[in-house]
């Protein structure tokens, strides 16, 4: 197995954490919000299984998108498609935020 698609399957695996997260968060009996970010605790919620669903369907289109991101990675040493996974990793790392910050949190922080 060559270079390259040992490291599209890592990307891929990470990828497919985010949508395992997302599915789990999707369908949890817990009634507990769950966290966006590392470390840090969440905000109150007023719907939180409405919340967790929310960032479920939040973390699976993410981690589709990211496996769709590390697609250039197959191409080989030296090919100009990386650019297209570095700027588009960027760029969905912000949007990721962006979403949750505006989106999600926005609408379901208590007031």
């Amino acid at each position: 197995m060559s270079g390259r698609v040992i490291g599209y399957v890592i990307w891929f695996l990470c990828g497919l954490f985010f949508v395992a997260r997302g599915i789990y968060c999707v369908f949890a009996k817990k009634e507990v919000p769950f966290g966006f970010w590392a470390n840090a605790d969440t905000a109150p919620v007023s719907d939180v299984k409405a919340y967790n669903r929310a960032l479920g369907k939040l973390f699976v289109a993410a981690g589709l998108l990211f496996m769709v991101l590390g697609l250039p990675l197959c191409d080989g040493q030296n090919s100009a498609g990386i650019v297209f996974t570095i700027i588009g990793s960027l760029a969905w790392c912000i949007g990721m935020m962006a979403v949750y910050t505006i989106g999600i949190e926005g609408k379901y922080r208590e007031k």
